[in-house]
C-alpha cells in the first residue's frame, strides 16, 4: 500500500479514537465529578449525550454501547435507556467502495461470478453492509461485505471500553467488571470473522434442520472470503409488523423464536448471543405467517457442557426448592465466594430470568409488568443488595447468557405471547445429559469446521 494512503489510514484511526474518547471519556469525567460531590441521578444529559457521541460513528463501538445497556444495571438506567436507542444502522457505503471491496475479496472478475449483484445495499449495521445479489442460475443471495479497517475500529473502541469499566470499577464495588470486558472483547472480535461466521450458519443448519419453524440461509464457500459472506437471501417480513396480529400468530411466532433459541442451546450448547429484532425476519406459508428466518450468526457463544449443566441445576433446584442443587449450579458457572446473603441475591435475579419458566401454565412474558418496567424492580433490588454486599465477579459465560434470555423475553414482549413457556422448556430439557450434550456438541462443532469447547 502506498505510504500516503497508509498514513490516511492512521490519521482516520487516529480521528476516530480521539472522537469515540471524546465522547466516552468526557461523559465519564462528568459522572465521577458528579459522584464525588454526591449529585447521583443527574446524569440524564449526559446519557444522551454519549449516545448521540456514539449513534455518529461506524464500527463496533455501537454493538459495545447495546451490550452495555442490557447487562442489568451495570450502567445507570438513564444511560442504559439512551444506549438503547441506538440502531445497529450506518449510513451505506457508496457504489465505488463496494466496487473496490468485491474486486480485493473475490478478484477482478468477481461480477462475472454472479447473476447480479446490486450495489446499493439493502442494509447497513456497524460492521458491514448486506447487498442483494444473485447466483448464475438465479437463486437469490445475501452478500455481507465487511467495513474497511474494522480491526483497528474494533481495538481502538474495546480500549473504551476498558476506560468505562475501569471509570466504573471505582465509582462502586458492586459488579466486578473485568470479566465482563474480556467476554464482550472475545465476542466482537470473533464478529470480524465471517469465515467464522459461515461455520457458525452451518452449525445452525445442523442442529435446526428438522424444526420447520426456523429457516437457516445456506452459506455460499466459494462466495465468501474472511471479510464477504454470501448467504442464501431469505424473504421474510418484520417481526414487529405482527404486534397487533391475532394471537394465534403471534403465539406461533413465539414458538418458532423459543426454538430458534432454546433448541441449539439444550442440543448442542450454543447460544444466538445477538438479540437485535433486526436478526429475524417471518416467512410467510400459504399467505400465513409460519416461522422465523434466523438471519446473523456473527455472535454465537459455545458453551462447555458444564455451564450448561449449571443452568439446568439452577432451573430444577429453583423449580423444586433445592437449595443445594442451587449452590451447585452457582459454583459450576464460576461465582466464587458465595456464602447464604450472596446465593439469596443472586436467586432475585435468577428467579426473574426463569420465572415464565417455573410456573406450568399459559402466561405472557412479562405477566401484567409494563414493558418498560420489565426487570427494572429486579435489578434495582439486586443493586442495592450488592452495594452491600459486593464486589461480586460476574463470570465470563454468564454474560451472554444472560443478555440473550433477556433479548428472547424482548421478542416475547413485543408479541405480547400468550404460552406455557413451562412445558416448551421442559421438553427441551426432558433428556437433558451432560456427557450426551457433550458428545453432540463435539460432533456438531467437528461437522461445521469448529473448535471443540473447554469441558
Amino acid at each position: 500500500m502506498p505510504p500516503d494512503r497508509e498514513a490516511n489510514r492512521f490519521s482516520a484511526r487516529a480521528a476516530r479514537y480521539a472522537k469515540v474518547g471524546a465522547g466516552v471519556g468526557g461523559v465519564a469525567a462528568r459522572l465521577a465529578t458528579q459522584r464525588l460531590l454526591g449529585r447521583e441521578g443527574t446524569g440524564s444529559s449526559d446519557a444522551a449525550a454519549l449516545a448521540a457521541a456514539l449513534g455518529g460513528l461506524k464500527g463496533p463501538i455501537m454493538k459495545v454501547a447495546q451490550l452495555l445497556a442490557t447487562v442489568p444495571d451495570l450502567v445507570p438506567p438513564e444511560y442504559a435507556s439512551e444506549l438503547q436507542k441506538l440502531q445497529s444502522e450506518a449510513p451505506p457505503m457508496g457504489a465505488a467502495f463496494v466496487t473496490r471491496r468485491m474486486r480485493s475479496e473475490l478478484g477482478p472478475d468477481w461480477r462475472a461470478r454472479f447473476g447480479s449483484f446490486d450495489l446499493k445495499p439493502a442494509a447497513a449495521a456497524s460492521l458491514g453492509q448486506v447487498h442483494r445479489a444473485s447466483a448464475p442460475d438465479g437463486a437469490p443471495l445475501a452478500c455481507k461485505l465487511q467495513y474497511p479497517d474494522m480491526q483497528s475500529a474494533v481495538e481502538a473502541d474495546l480500549r473504551q471500553l476498558d476506560l468505562v469499566f475501569a471509570v466504573h470499577r471505582r465509582l462502586t464495588s458492586v459488579i466486578d467488571t473485568r470479566e465482563i470486558a474480556k467476554e464482550i472483547g472475545a465476542r466482537v472480535r470473533e464478529e470480524l470473522d465471517y469465515e467464522r461466521e459461515a461455520k457458525h450458519a452451518r452449525l445452525y443448519a445442523g442442529v435446526l434442520g428438522k424444526t420447520p419453524e426456523v429457516r437457516v440461509p445456506g452459506v455460499h464457500g466459494d462466495l465468501s472470503t474472511k471479510r464477504l459472506l454470501t448467504l442464501d437471501w431469505l424473504e421474510g417480513t418484520k417481526i414487529l409488523g405482527f404486534k397487533t396480529a391475532p394471537v394465534e400468530i403471534r403465539n406461533r411466532l413465539a414458538v418458532a423464536m423459543f426454538k430458534a433459541w432454546w433448541h441449539p442451546v439444550a442440543q448442542i450448547g450454543v447460544i444466538h448471543g445477538d438479540p437485535h429484532l433486526g436478526n429475524y425476519t417471518v416467512f410467510s406459508e400459504g399467505g400465513e405467517a409460519a416461522g422465523i428466518n434466523l438471519l446473523d450468526y456473527g455472535c454465537i457463544r459455545i458453551f462447555p457442557p458444564r455451564f450448561l449443566a449449571g443452568v439446568v441445576d439452577l432451573y430444577l433446584g429453583l423449580l423444586h426448592g433445592e437449595r443445594d442443587r442451587i449452590v451447585h449450579a452457582y459454583e459450576t458457572w464460576g461465582f466464587k465466594r458465595l456464602d447464604a446473603e450472596l446465593i439469596d441475591i443472586l436467586n432475585i435475579w435468577a428467579r426473574f430470568i426463569y420465572g415464565p419458566l417455573l410456573e406450568d401454565r399459559v402466561r405472557t412474558i412479562a405477566d401484567g409488568v409494563k414493558p418498560g418496567e420489565y426487570g427494572r424492580r429486579e435489578a434495582f433490588r439486586v443493586h442495592q443488595a450488592l452495594r452491600e454486599k459486593g464486589p461480586v465477579t460476574v463470570p465470563r459465560e454468564f454474560v451472554f447468557m444472560d443478555r440473550a434470555a433477556i433479548g428472547l423475553g424482548a421478542v416475547f414482549l413485543h408479541l405480547d405471547a400468550e404460552l406455557n413457556f413451562h412445558r416448551m422448556f421442559r421438553a427441551e430439557i426432558e433428556h437433558f445429559d451432560r456427557d450426551a450434550l457433550a458428545a453432540r456438541q463435539s460432533a456438531a462443532l467437528a461437522e461445521a469446521g469448529l473448535p471443540a469447547s473447554a469441558p
